[in-house]
């Protein structure tokens, strides 16, 4: 039986090793988030953000100048010409649905890069029967094999292309897959590759997870549409509720009219009191990005050290926030999710239980004590629960919450005699 004060002090000890062994990546964590926020400081003010852009709108919206300009300032944010940012998108998925439906039309062909996460197998109609789905609407999907070493790949994608193609898709993030996430490098050669064999398509990325990770965006390696959450990390933590949707104009305005209505488009859409927390949690977005990325260096590197396997591994290279710590044994799984909720802000009583979530096929455990309810960019822990029982770590407002957190979940874990640690040195 390990005792509170044994498990305390050896992860003490692991803590220390960790953090020694991550000083380069987080150095580099560092410098990134200088550089975006740089480049967003300049966009702000070549945009002249105005402090009477946060006054908001009522009704239909009509001539919005803070939204139009937030628009505008998204739009060169992900490298594209075109943004829409509104706080009516439910989810990341809500506004990837209405990306893919603005473009793809019923015989249309959709290419995915390897099996997209769950629910948007349900709105391509992989899975489930759910009616409203691409399938519904006699749009043709198909998951193009990834390679051997996990990622997309430009020649196994082109051998599924069809004369119907029309959209390839990429994802980011790898979600609940074991896979490793898209760096921009291989986006943009993927993306160079696709259209030097078929100028015409129209490469979508699913942007989740990724914002501000790296120096550059999908948009800037070549990609003609994009989408992501506000409750993630261009939110910034600040914002309480959106999506956005950038890429190329007549894309966007597709989009825009999936979402809105064909001649509203772009036009309308009220935007109440959520200007200012979109603008302000935007600009916090690179060093709230920063410190969740550090958090997630810190876990892989103290998961290691008290024996458990990670991906990405602490001395690999990001893309994306997830981390994901493979722990092999239901119970475990369970104990871990709900240490770390226990290790929360808001809803620290709570003690979260696997159960059924629309869109997933399995039971989903969720631990995140959130000011704002999934938001993706606060400190949670989650995962479906099945072998070999992975939980994805993701997020963190400041990563001394991170730090404090994975250790209580790993203390726990030792006292209950769910995870032998190793002797300390």
């Amino acid at each position: 039986m390990t005792t509170a004060g044994q498990a305390q002090q050896t992860i003490q000890q692991l803590s220390l090793k960790a953090e020694k062994k991550i000083q380069k990546q987080l150095q580099a964590a560092e410098r990134t988030a200088e550089h975006n926020q740089e480049r967003l400081l300049q966009i702000f003010q070549e945009e002249r953000v105005s402090s009477f852009h946060f006054h908001s709108s009522t009704g239909y919206g009509y001539d919005d100048s803070g939204r139009e300009t937030l628009d505008r300032v998204y739009a060169k944010v992900f490298g594209t010409e075109k943004a829409l940012v509104r706080h009516q998108f439910i989810s990341g998925t809500h506004a990837i649905t209405a990306a893919l439906f603005g473009v793809l039309r019923p015989g249309d062909h959709l290419l995915y890069a390897g099996m997209p996460y769950d629910t948007l197998q349900t709105v391509i109609g992989f899975s489930g029967d759910e009616p409203g789905s691409l399938a519904d609407y006699q749009i043709q999907s198909e998951a193009a094999p990834l390679n051997e070493e996990g990622y997309p790949d430009a020649e196994l994608l082109i051998k599924r292309l069809r004369p119907e193609t029309k959209v390839v898709a990429i994802q980011r993030s790898k979600g609940y897959a074991s896979r490793p996430s898209v760096p921009i490098s291989l986006l943009k050669k993927i993306i160079t590759q696709l259209k030097q064999q078929r100028p015409d398509l129209i490469v979508f990325v699913d942007n989740c997870y990724g914002e501000f990770v790296e120096d550059l965006e999908p948009g800037h390696a070549g990609a003609d549409l994009l989408a992501g959450s506000l409750i993630k990390n261009p939110g910034g933590g600040i914002a309480r509720t959106g999506g956005y949707i950038a890429g190329k104009a007549e894309y966007v305005e597709q989009a825009s009219a999936r979402f809105a209505a064909p001649g509203i488009g772009l036009e309308g859409g009220a935007t109440l009191s959520t200007l200012l927390e979109m603008f302000q949690g935007l600009f916090l977005a690179p060093h709230i990005v920063s410190e969740a990325l550090k958090g997630a260096l810190y876990t892989a590197a103290l998961c290691e050290e008290a024996g458990l396997h990670t991906f990405p591994r602490s001395e690999e290279e990001r893309t994306d926030l997830i981390q994901a710590v493979i722990l092999e044994d239901r119970s475990r799984m369970i104990r871990f999710c709900q240490a770390i909720q226990e290790a929360s802000p808001v809803d620290s009583n709570v003690s979260p239980q696997p159960s059924a979530m629309p869109g997933y096929e399995d039971e989903v455990i969720m631990a995140g004590g959130t000011f704002i309810q999934g938001s993706s960019i606060e400190f949670s822990a989650d995962g479906p629960m099945r072998a070999p029982y992975i939980t994805y770590v993701q997020g963190g407002l400041t990563t001394a919450h991170v730090k404090i957190a994975v250790r209580h979940a790993l203390k726990v874990l030792a006292e209950e005699n769910l995870l032998m640690l190793p002797k300390g040195q």
